[in-house]
């Protein structure tokens, strides 16, 4: 009887696998079939036109069944629409859910907050693909790249100076943008730009040059954090050489991103960048061998026209089908996680937005979410005489001034908001219903003079515009920046009206809504308070309100040191940070140092404690810091580690951020701050040796509420 049952079990199994492959066309279709057999199996069955029209940014396969997807814009929510027409200039822009510039999401210091922000982004993006077939699944965000002098023109795009700081908010990005679930992304993050790209003028043809040691300690950090802790498996190739070679055809992307990180997915030029490649680097004789030369590279998406160059390679056998393949499976396993090639139900993404009968953008979960951001990324930058938060029951008439008080300026990757709330109107809902509010844009004709005389206090509202008001690598006002223009200033052109406000009516708030640090002397030195926002978010004038009248107490931090005076920086395309650049280096006194910001509240820290006083390799270090609220209002502080190396044989920063946390206490709270430090982040880059090294001996750790306002300090030794 064993024999016949043992035959019928087999017979069974065999007709059980035929039915389940009948539900798929080709075995690519299987999510249960290994992604590698998947991918083996789709090359097996494209043409060689289709993988080349593959090496686009879509890599569709429509013989095949294949609907692959494209790229979106989403630095600070997703763009489908705004100034630069994201999603199509023949289309009506699609209303999304818009945040503070990424610079002000960076002040927030809140790793929790931008993981539910891109949280939301990703669902609004898989939404807007899903319901209305626009815009793509993969998202260039977020921007990894550090801001390591204010005169970049693109500094609006990133988080700040640090390399820890950014890598943790990178991390938390790439986490919310691409979900929770084991197998299926929500969408895919696609980093940008790799690598050492800070500079707008000659981007395309000048080179960033630095030691290895700063390419491994400080570049190239948030991307690998990226990569390795958050898992993003795309990133964009930046114009500039590094130490001079094109970044696009640089060892790099293979010997390092690829075949140290794990980095298998996609890597994309930046728009336009095969074409420079020969005319501005003029790295190689003809297109033909560009073409391969980028493939070889690790290149698997063009954002340019590539087609003839590609086919131009392979006739001439620069270039072999084998090549293409090789890069190709990156573009597919980013497809497979995205759940593209199968119509598997396991995927809980497929499904949003089907029938949904109520836009994210226009749910109170995502306004509220706006709301919080913007609150939690102003800085409060000086507030002496305890002017603010003003009291609304003791103002009978209050004076805006400033052309930016009644705009909400979106910049060049922004989408376009579901409605906005400016300065002026949030102020204007705050306020009692006694309260008279009064406006001028200037003191033009002395209207902004006249009013700030008549009013008990003033806020004044001045600030960049992203765009500059004006064409494509044009922006007419010095301290003005942007993508393709770096700034010629620091010092803030409206500063004048601040004098003759302040002059007019000493109860004076500075609100600087900038997309970049300012040289505002004067203003610290003369005006009682001031308030740094970044534009963009549609919720920025409820926000500021908020925080003009204590309802929200501002928390902010600073990412980036702020100096008094452009004489305080190198020169711009100086990439050696250890020449006097950022608040690891700086020798000089900032204007704010990086970390800086205020509160409503004081805060004492009064112990730090570790759970160890000696930290081996591989290892991670518990600090335990007590701090009390012993003001009069509930806040955040901002608890900041900084290490330093009193007796490294190396050349080590000053002090350098290795760990922070953004908690919440009420008035007479006392609360006990654990904070992780990790071993491997105190590690430098031997070149000798080609590896990180723990150097043994002893290290300072140094934790208070800024770089520059230590309240503790306390030795450990490393032993590697």
């Amino acid at each position: 009887m064993l024999k016949p049952l043992f035959f019928y079990i087999c017979v069974l199994g065999v007709v059980s696998q035929l039915i389940g492959q009948k539900q798929y066309d080709y075995p690519f279709q299987n999510p249960s079939l290994d992604v590698e057999k998947r991918i083996d199996n789709l090359l097996s069955l494209m043409t060689l036109d289709e993988k080349i029209n593959a090496l686009s940014t879509n890599p569709s396969v429509p013989r095949l069944g294949i609907v692959g997807t494209s790229h979106v814009e989403g630095l600070h929510g997703l763009a489908l629409g705004g100034p630069a027409d994201w999603g199509g200039k023949d289309k009506e822009p699609l209303p999304t859910t818009t945040f503070p510039q990424a610079y002000g999401l960076g002040e927030t210091w809140d790793v929790d907050l931008l993981k539910r922000v891109a949280n939301a982004e990703g669902y609004e993006t898989r939404y807007a693909w899903q319901k209305y077939k626009r815009g793509g699944l993969v998202v260039r965000a977020p921007n990894a790249d550090l801001a390591r002098d204010p005169r970049w023109g693109r500094t609006e795009e990133s988080f700040g100076e640090d390399p820890f700081l950014t890598g943790q908010l990178t991390v938390a990005f790439v986490k919310g943008l691409q979900g929770e679930n084991p197998k299926y992304w929500q969408t895919a993050s696609l980093m940008k730009h790799f690598l050492a790209n800070s500079n707008e003028d000659g981007r395309t043809y000048t080179s960033s040059d630095f030691s290895e040691r700063l390419w491994r300690e400080y570049y190239a950090v948030p991307f690998k954090m990226g990569i390795v802790e958050g898992g993003s498996r795309a990133y964009m190739a930046a114009y500039n050489k590094v130490n001079g070679v094109p970044a696009m055809v640089h060892p790099m992307l293979k010997n390092i991103t690829q075949n140290e990180w794990g980095q298998n997915g996609i890597i994309c030029t930046d728009g336009g960048a095969f074409k420079l490649l020969l005319s501005d680097h003029k790295y190689y004789p003809n297109k033909y061998l560009g073409a391969a030369a980028t493939i070889k590279a690790g290149i698997n998406q063009f954002l340019d026209e590539y087609v003839e160059a590609v086919y131009g390679a392979i006739s001439n056998r620069y270039l072999t089908e084998a090549d293409i393949d090789k890069e190709l499976r990156g573009n597919y396993r980013v497809m497979i996680k995205l759940g593209l090639l199968d119509n598997s139900e396991a995927n809980p993404y497929s499904k949003i937005g089907i029938n949904s009968h109520e836009n994210p953008w226009d749910s109170k979960t995502h306004k509220d979410l706006a709301l919080e951001a913007t609150e939690k990324s102003i800085v409060l930058l000086k507030n002496d005489t305890k002017l603010l938060p003003l009291q609304k029951n003791k103002i009978k008439r209050i004076a805006v001034i400033g052309e930016r008080a009644n705009q909400v300026l979106l910049d060049w990757y922004s989408g376009t908001p579901p409605y906005t709330v400016t300065p002026l109107q949030g102020i204007k809902e705050k306020v009692n219903e006694t309260t008279e509010v009064l406006y001028a844009k200037n003191n033009a004709d002395g209207k902004a003079v006249t009013i700030a005389k008549q009013a008990d206090v003033v806020i004044v509202v001045v600030g960049n515009h992203p765009t500059c008001d004006a064409g494509w690598a044009d922006c007419p006002v010095p301290s003005h920046g942007k993508e393709s223009v770096d700034r010629q200033s620091l010092e803030l052109e409206e500063e004048d009206l601040v004098k003759v406000v302040h002059q007019a009516n000493p109860n004076t708030v500075v609100v600087l809504a900038s997309s970049f640090p300012y040289t505002i002397n004067w203003t610290q030195g003369h005006v009682p308070s001031i308030v740094h926002m970044t534009q963009n978010s549609q919720e920025m004038g409820y926000a500021l309100a908020n925080v003009l009248f204590g309802e929200y107490n501002p928390a902010g931090r600073l990412t980036q040191t702020w100096v008094k005076s452009i004489t305080d920086l190198p020169p711009l395309m100086d990439y050696d940070i250890t020449n006097n650049r950022t608040y690891m280096y700086f020798k000089g006194e900032p204007l704010y140092a990086f970390g800086y910001g205020l509160s409503y509240t004081t805060f004492e820290y009064s112990t730090v404690e570790t759970n160890k006083t000696v930290l081996k390799k591989n290892d991670t270090l518990e600090v335990q810091v007590t701090i009390k609220n012993k003001g009069d209002y509930d806040g955040d502080e901002v608890v900041q580690l900084y290490v330093s190396y009193p007796n490294s044989k190396v050349t080590r920063p000053q002090k350098a951020l290795k760990a922070f946390k953004r908690v919440h206490l009420t008035k007479g709270e006392s609360k006990t701050v654990v904070l992780q430090l990790r071993a491997k982040d105190l590690e430098y880059w031997n070149k000798n040796k080609q590896q990180f090294v723990l150097e043994s001996g002893e290290i300072e750790l140094q934790i208070g509420s800024a770089s520059n306002k230590i309240k503790l300090k306390k030795t450990i030794n490393i032993n590697n």
